[in-house]
């Protein structure tokens, strides 16, 4: 029978419930203990696929192609268990399934209410999501509920984690909650009263904590343990202390070290074997040891919520792991770029262009990579940014004046990237596409299989075949591959069905490729990922080509 705990978070949002959650579930799994998690949003939306980068940051895809929320990427960092559709659920779906339920009549003519058809609900799908990993056998699932204690929207969620716990009996839950101790500088105290506050709230609904998570910018003191031990009716020992750490890898033996994996084996009384952190070590050692120093350049439009961007600044951190070096992110905005000119980028070592949505900053992308393309700097294009280094490829190489995106120009008198309009999904099924489709129904999604074209860049990284996951509407259009080849671009991998380009590279580039998928989403910090270990390592050569360069002067 699958054991459940359940994290909450109090006092205010963006505190790390989803790290502290993943990093749990990282203690425990090395404690041999198969563990899966879910997310719940309380946000009425389906899923945050339409949703402003700036409103409800990055968008993370799984295999199975659900867009979800940003902390599964979390898990699937933290864990070796991989998230599905069912791991992530918002209040939308559930009101959605329970309406669906009372059109067709499967309430039998009753008053459909919040408790108990939304309730019910929402338990059935913890239950099923619970049930998605490990062939329905997973021993513990962590399940984190999205928002604060207190809110409106999430007392539906707090209500059902109460009732499920109360039906799955002793020993089968557990409840982590979340909390902020700030400290006031005027004062030069932290304040332990928001801490009390919030217990007191979820005490009130009826959950009561088997261990708290106090968020601090530094440790807190025994003293102000003992007065959050005395006033939430929590014991000491279960009263844990989480500073801010120079990184979100060190956060599992901290957790580890203040006992709260032993607090949740005593809750739902399981013995597993002693935790084993050795590889968390190893990572963070890397981390604190670099030998090599690379600034990347980042050119997106979302780059005052670096949210947006969070499996793909992880990925690069993990490259940086994997190859002992410390990766220095400069988030660029492509807007200035466009405005200002090029002289941001003289300093960097690689360039990358993430993926994006619609036609604001898309010019100051194009201005970068013809730079990064010029002057011999290693660049990497993600998704829209390969199809802008096509289109500043199609214009400035193979002289396709006037090129560009039917997403940004529809009357391009060259459409070297284009809204296809068909699309096979996983399922077997045709997705029809065109300008009018409802934007979150007309990606492409999820992962794919694709063979790699022999002696290219991306054999030499991939192998022989690649699959990663994708998120896009516009491909680019097969009718200009040709011209594009014969002027010097190499097509490494096309998907096997339709025969759509994946992977493009220059050879003559000391490093230059850009990709339709997005390879961030399965890169963790144990493995790497072999397209961003090689394009670190090439940023390494980089800088120390402009080093000895400069010292030559």
């Amino acid at each position: 029978m699958t054991k459940y705990v359940f994290v909450t978070g109090g006092v205010v949002s963006s505190l790390g419930k989803g790290i502290a959650a993943a990093s749990l579930a990282a203690i425990l799994e090395s404690r041999g203990l198969r563990v899966t998690m879910l997310k719940l949003d309380p946000y009425i939306n389906v899923d945050p696929g339409t949703m402003s980068p700036f409103q409800h940051g990055e968008v993370f895809v799984t295999e199975d192609g659900a867009e979800t929320d940003l902390d599964l990427g979390h898990y699937e960092r933290f864990i070796s268990t991989k998230m599905r559709k069912v791991n992530n659920f918002t209040t939308g779906q559930i009101y959605e399934s329970v309406l669906r339920k009372e059109r067709r009549g499967d309430y039998l003519g009753k008053t459909v209410q919040v408790i108990p058809h939304i309730t019910n609900e929402i338990q059935d799908f913890v239950a099923r999501g619970a049930k998605s990993a490990w062939d329905g056998a997973a021993d513990v699932a962590i399940v984190e509920i999205g928002g604060t204690v207190g809110d409106i929207e999430s007392l539906p969620f707090l209500e059902a984690i109460r009732q499920m716990s109360l039906r799955l009996g002793r020993n089968n839950a557990a409840f982590v909650h979340l909390t902020l101790v700030p400290f006031i500088a005027s004062a030069g105290e932290l304040k332990t009263k928001p801490t009390q506050h919030s217990v007191q709230k979820l005490r009130e609904i009826g959950i009561y904590p088997t261990a708290l998570l106090c968020r601090a910018d530094r440790p807190i003191p025994d003293e102000e343990r003992a007065k959050i031990s005395l006033f939430s009716n929590v014991p000491l020992d279960a009263v844990i202390s989480v500073w801010d750490a120079e990184s979100i890898y060190q956060i599992p033996a901290m957790l580890h070290a203040q006992g709260l994996d032993n607090l949740v084996c005593d809750a739902l009384a399981i013995s597993p074997p002693p935790a084993d952190l050795t590889m968390w070590d190893r990572l963070v050692d890397a981390l604190d040891h670099p030998q090599h120093e690379v600034r990347i350049g980042m050119v997106g439009k979302y780059v005052d919520l670096t949210e947006s961007y969070k499996s793909l600044s992880e990925a690069l951190v993990h490259a940086g792991i994997h190859t002992r070096s410390h990766v220095s992110i400069e988030y660029l905005d492509s807007e200035q770029i466009d405005a200002d000119g090029t002289d941001c980028l003289k300093d960097l070592d690689a360039i990358l262009v993430p993926g994006g949505f619609g036609k604001r900053g898309t010019e100051g992308k194009i201005k970068a990579i013809r730079y990064a393309r010029e002057n011999g700097i290693p660049y990497l294009g993600i998704c829209l940014g390969m199809q802008l280094a096509v289109v500043e490829f199609a214009r400035n190489v193979a002289g396709l004046g006037g090129a560009n995106s039917t997403e940004f120009d529809p009357s391009a008198p060259h459409p070297v990237v284009a809204l296809i309009t068909e699309w096979q999904d996983r399922e077997g099924k045709i997705e029809t596409r065109n300008h009018e489709s409802d934007l979150g129904g007309t990606m492409r999604k999820g992962a794919q299989r694709c063979p790699v074209k022999p002696g290219t860049r991306a054999f030499d990284i991939y192998g022989s075949e690649v699959n990663e996951r994708h998120r896009h509407r516009f491909e680019v259009n097969n009718v200009y591959v040709s011209r594009l080849e014969e002027a010097g671009m190499v097509i490494s991998a096309r998907t096997p069905t339709e025969n759509l380009p994946e992977i493009m590279e220059i050879p003559d580039h000391p490093w230059f490729m850009g990709v339709q998928f997005h390879p961030e989403f399965t890169s963790t910090p144990r493995d790497g990922h072999p397209l961003f270990t090689s394009f670190i390592r090439a940023a390494i050569v980089s800088q120390e080509k402009r080093t000895k360069a400069l010292s030559s002067v």
